[in-house]
């Protein structure tokens, strides 16, 4: 894959891309995927949330690694509902997440299992519903790559490309309600972050609340695997530029760094 102009990376994927496709469901949806190995080393799935230790996707339990050639069927209820993940958890662990093998994994709350102004956050939440189109929704999985072997990542990134959004940036409605999916799955470095430059929001630690777990702020930090959704909007802003970045100042200079373009 090509991680800036020039810059390729010899990755392994699922499904053809680094981050993996994002997968979206309700609570209580019955998951079912299935899983061939089409490369030339063995791989699993695991997912974060709630599950069946033989579907847990590591070495050693229920089917364990899937070699070359063959498949499985991981088979479980969608549970909690959250901002989750699902990654390879073949040895060596870090390698293989290092080289692309991960995704984000979406559980939408059930509106009927909730009242009131919870009810009223589900059906936000809920992709099913007419309430979420009115919000703008995004993934950004946060991720590094270690381009000479050095053990030391050289590029980093959202959703894999290096100032991918920059030029052109995310152009978002002013008065629209942002909604922000966002996962850390950094290699070789113990944190990640995201800031938002002249604005603040609202975070949900793992997405499993329906009400914020922070309030009124502008950056987060989150260890390898940590994830939350952020909801903010620029309802009253000036148009124009507004840049948002990882506080690492090196992660920030070696590509992780953005623009949402604000328009009226």
């Amino acid at each position: 894959i090509e991680i800036a102009p020039g810059v390729h990376f010899a990755a392994w994927v699922y499904n053809g891309r680094v981050p993996g496709p994002t997968l979206r469901c309700v609570e209580g949806d019955r998951i079912r995927i299935e899983f061939f190995n089409g490369g030339s080393h063995p791989h699993t799935m695991h997912f974060h949330g709630i599950h069946a230790a033989s579907m847990d996707g590591v070495p050693g339990v229920g089917p364990g690694m899937i070699e070359p050639g063959d498949s499985t069927v991981y088979e479980f209820d969608a549970f909690p509902f959250g901002c989750h993940l699902y990654h390879c958890h073949a040895n060596p662990l870090k390698r293989h997440i290092h080289k692309g093998l991960y995704g984000a994994f979406i559980i939408d709350p059930d509106p009927a299992k909730y009242t009131g102004t919870e009810h009223q956050a589900a059906l936000s939440r809920n992709h099913l519903s007419a309430e979420n189109r009115s919000v703008n929704e995004m993934v950004m999985v946060m991720n590094a790559f270690d381009s000479n072997f050095d053990g030391d990542n050289e590029v980093y990134a959202v959703n894999s490309i290096a100032f991918g959004y920059m030029d052109p940036p995310i152009r978002i409605q002013r008065d629209q309600l942002q909604r922000l999916y966002l996962v850390n799955i950094t290699e070789f470095d113990p944190i990640n972050s995201l800031h938002l430059h002249a604005n603040f929001f609202d975070y949900y630690d793992h997405g499993t609340t329906l009400y914020p777990t922070l309030r009124t702020v502008d950056t987060i930090m989150q260890c390898q695997a940590q994830r939350g959704i952020l909801e903010f909007n620029f309802r009253g802003f000036e148009a124009g530029l507004y840049m948002f970045h990882a506080h690492q100042s090196e992660f920030a200079e070696l590509g992780w760094m953005g623009f949402f373009e604000v328009v009226a």
